[in-house]
């Protein structure tokens, strides 16, 4: 397995862009804090393409509406399928967090803060993942792929 870590000054800019190709083991932490209160309607994007563009089929789409839920899905051939969307919120306004993606042969487990909250089954194949984009309302301290 490779690590790919970055850390330091440029990556608490969002958004954020790193090359990665993912399989079945690999592990994906990132660390930050939320940018504003909650209350602002503050949010984090977290995006698996398959592509190096914007633009491509996205294998796992997780984004946080902080404090109110969480939704997961897939954009098969720029085309979103059905959500899932959790109301869980493990997140805690202006507090620090550690988001961690492990690639399953059936699917994401995402740990918040070294708890398992969530789990979304593949619908593209997660060898297929060409870039890892990170954006929103986020302020990142590191983001390693293992």
């Amino acid at each position: 397995m490779a690590l790919l870590p970055t850390q330091g000054p440029a990556c608490g800019e969002v958004p954020y862009t790193k090359q990665a190709c993912l399989s079945v083991g690999s592990f994906v932490k990132i660390k930050g804090t939320p940018a504003m209160p909650f209350s602002k309607d503050t949010q984090m994007q977290v995006d698996f393409h398959t592509g190096n563009e914007e633009d491509s089929d996205i294998a796992f789409h997780f984004r946080v509406y902080f404090g109110r839920r969480v939704v997961m899905n897939t954009r098969q051939g720029g085309k979103w399928g059905e959500e899932v969307k959790s109301t869980v919120m493990p997140f805690e306004d202006g507090q620090p967090f550690e988001l961690a993606i492990l690639v399953q042969p059936y699917g994401y487990e995402v740990s918040v803060n070294g708890r398992e909250y969530y789990k979304f089954p593949h619908r593209l194949e997660p060898g297929h993942v060409r870039m890892i984009q990170v954006w929103r309302e986020v302020s990142l301290t590191s983001v390693y792929v293992i």
